[in-house]
């Protein structure tokens, strides 16, 4: 199995559960033994200040980059362009952070591009596979607009493939 890190999964139109109807999703690990990704196109409204303690200095730079990433709740993590604050590069360009210090270390450098989310998606072995085979997600390379831009339709956008 190729792994699908850095790649999109685009709900078809018909996923009717309501946390997954018109979702993208970023894989940022995919194995035999599981995935997990976030949900890109779900802003949230859960205050910066609430996600990361300390970090209520950071909330205005950060403006609304705050994501519901996924059903499954843990802890908050970030998807940016700042490479000294990287636990994980997803794509060309486009980090992974979940480190305490990471995260600090990224709202400290407001100059780069970033999102943070709260909660995650995650499959178990197969999951993922018998959903895509299933045709409940179409699998599309990810670039960094998609992942760290503004799009406010990204669905749309990405099933047109814009």
């Amino acid at each position: 199995m190729q792994s699908l890190q850095g790649h999109l999964l685009v709900a078809s139109p018909q996923v009717s559960d309501e946390d997954f109807a018109r979702a993208v999703i970023l894989l940022i690990q995919h194995s035999d033994m599981q995935a997990v990704g976030v949900v890109l196109n779900r802003p949230g409204d859960t205050p910066l200040g609430n996600l990361l303690k300390g970090a209520d200095k950071a909330a205005g730079q950060c403006g609304s980059c705050t994501y519901w990433g996924g059903p499954v709740p843990g802890t908050v993590m970030a998807l940016h362009t700042c490479q000294s604050a990287a636990d994980l590069e997803v794509l060309s360009g486009v980090y992974y952070s979940v480190k305490k210090k990471s995260l600090q270390q990224l709202l400290a450098r407001p100059e780069h591009r970033a999102k943070l989310f709260d909660g995650h998606a995650g499959w178990g072995p197969s999951q993922l596979e018998q959903q895509i085979e299933a045709g409940q997600w179409q699998v599309v390379p990810a670039q960094e607009d998609h992942v760290l831009g503004t799009n406010h339709d990204l669905w749309q956008s990405v099933v047109q493939g814009d």
